[in-house]
C-alpha cells in the first residue's frame, strides 16, 4: 500500500500542516485599566516578584466578574471565540491566585489587544483620557500639555 516514497511525501505534508496555525487575532478592549498593577499590602515593592497580567486577561476578569457578563457575551464583546475566551479567563484567574497566595505584585501590560478608542494616561496624575480632544487640565497637575500624556494604544 505505502511505499517509502509515499510515506516521505505524506510525512512532509503533515509537517507542513502542523506548522500552519491560525493567525493570532487581536482582542478588543473597551477601556484600559486605571492602574498599572497591584501589590500586596504591607510588602515593599522592590522586594517582590511580579506576575504579569495582560490587558486581555484583565478585560476577561472585568467583563465576567465585575460587569457580570456571561462568557459567551464577553467573548463576543472581545471579538474572540468562546473557547479562546475561556483560556484567557482561566489564565487570568491562575495568575491572580498565584499573586494572592505567593504575595506577588501584579503588573498589567501588554498582549495583542485592540482598543475601541485612542487612550492616553497623564504621567503625573494617571488620569485616563479617551482621545486628545477630551484632554482637559488635570486638577492636580500644574502643566497642561500633550507631552504629559502616555499613549496606551501600542
Amino acid at each position: 500500500m505505502f511505499n517509502e516514497r509515499t510515506f516521505i511525501i505524506f510525512a512532509a505534508y503533515l509537517k507542513m500542516i502542523a506548522g500552519m496555525s491560525r493567525p493570532f487575532r487581536s482582542r478588543k478592549i473597551l477601556n484600559p485599566p486605571k492602574m498599572a498593577g497591584f501589590k500586596p499590602f504591607g510588602m515593599q515593592l522592590c522586594k517582590l516578584d511580579v506576575v504579569k497580567l495582560q490587558f486581555d486577561e484583565y478585560e476577561s476578569i472585568n467583563l465576567v466578574n465585575y460587569q457580570n457578563l456571561s462568557q459567551d457575551a464577553a467573548a463576543e464583546q472581545m471579538g474572540i471565540s468562546r473557547p479562546t475566551f475561556t483560556r484567557v479567563y482561566n489564565m487570568a484567574l491562575k495568575k491572580i491566585a498565584k499573586a494572592f497566595i505567593e504575595c506577588l505584585a501584579i503588573e498589567i501590560e501588554g498582549g495583542k489587544v485592540e482598543f475601541e478608542n485612542q487612550w492616553y494616561k497623564c504621567k503625573k496624575c494617571f488620569k485616563l483620557i479617551d482621545g486628545l480632544e477630551n484632554h482637559t487640565r488635570c486638577k492636580n497637575c500644574n502643566s497642561f500639555d500633550n507631552k504629559e500624556l502616555e499613549v496606551l494604544n501600542r
